[in-house]
């Protein structure tokens, strides 16, 4: 068994970053860094919100400048260490790189429940969602002129985890796994980012009536207490949506078992190709029509906002007829 040397952590803002590094550093018995607690205190010293710190800093590079040495030399010490930062994947090498994600509105509740601060405060849980986004477009633009990366993109991460229903010790427990090498070995081994991802938030690209056996109680039985390690779902990212490639009759067992993570690999996200050459984007556009959408959450009790594409694109294809399922 292999184990990295530190654990770094990015992520949505109100993904839980905070609270499971902080329990897996006292698990772990290593010390902890949050860069996030060092911008708030920065903040507070200047008298500005998390936000304009934030678009202070795409002007003045000073103020990333003392973080990211700070990152270098934490990263150059070979200190085993738990970091919680926006960048850290950037700096270390030998580490396990973790991104957590979160449902935007479930984010802004968190996040509104939380003590607040001088340097971080909202007033409604719409303007903490439009606050947030904000503020993590500002830092993506940031990043992506100052150091051309983009966070947003899932291959700078070794675990992509999803935290929108799942609980923190359900979280922790998962990162540790695939930290001591006990989850996900064979798709880290192979140089894909694994994922752990909400099964109720990932989109159909098959027709449900095309799922012969789908509806099996042995099926979702298993996925809830077989114990095992279950097969990985072959996934597509659109850079906002996730969407099956392969593995429908898995993740609707997972729905219907209640499971607030199944894991999958990554297959092609945005404009990395799918199949034939056509894009992440280019396939979930022709495949994830309305009907098939509808389809999908009626049969499983769930709800997928409809995307762009499907809200844009004419009227839905209904359950039954010619094409729903093609």
């Amino acid at each position: 068994m292999t184990v990295r040397q530190s654990i770094v952590f990015n992520g949505d803002l109100g993904s839980g970053k905070s609270t499971v590094s902080v329990e897996i550093a006292k698990r772990l018995g290593l010390r902890r860094v949050s860069v996030g607690d060092l911008y708030r205190q920065m903040a507070q010293e200047r008298q500005m919100t998390a936000l304009q710190l934030n678009l202070h800093a795409e002007l003045d590079q000073a103020v990333d400048g003392y973080v990211d040495q700070l990152q270098r030399d934490i990263a150059a010490s070979g200190e085993s260490l738990v970091m919680d930062s926006r960048l850290a994947w950037h700096f270390f090498t030998d580490a396990l790189k973790v991104h957590m994600i979160t449902e935007p509105t479930e984010a802004a509740r968190r996040v509104l429940a939380r003590p607040s601060g001088p340097a971080e405060s909202y007033t409604s849980l719409e303007e903490a969602r439009a606050k947030l986004r904000e503020r993590s477009e500002s830092e993506r633009s940031r990043f992506i002129v100052r150091y051309g990366v983009d966070k947003a993109r899932l291959r700078n991460y070794d675990l992509v985890c999803d935290t929108t229903r799942a609980n923190p010790e359900q979280v922790i427990q998962h990162v540790i796994d695939v930290y001591e090498g006990r989850l996900g070995a064979d798709v880290l081994r192979a140089g894909q980012p694994l994922l752990l991802l909400d099964p109720t938030r990932v989109y159909p690209t098959e027709d449900v009536s095309t799922l012969r056996g789908l509806w099996d109680a042995d099926a979702a039985a298993e996925a809830a207490g077989s114990g095992e390690e279950p097969e990985p779902l072959s996934i597509g990212y659109t850079g906002e949506y996730f969407f099956v490639v392969d593995g429908h009759r898995r993740l609707s067992a997972a729905v219907r078992a209640g499971l607030p993570m199944v894991p999958a690999r990554l297959v092609a996200e945005v404009e990395e190709p799918v199949v034939g050459g056509i894009s992440a984007l280019d396939f979930f556009t022709a495949q994830a029509r309305p009907g098939l959408i509808h389809d999908w959450e009626d049969a499983h009790g769930i709800t997928l906002p409809l995307p762009e594409h499907a809200l844009l694109g004419g009227g839905p294809v209904l359950a039954g007829e010619p094409g729903a399922g093609a």
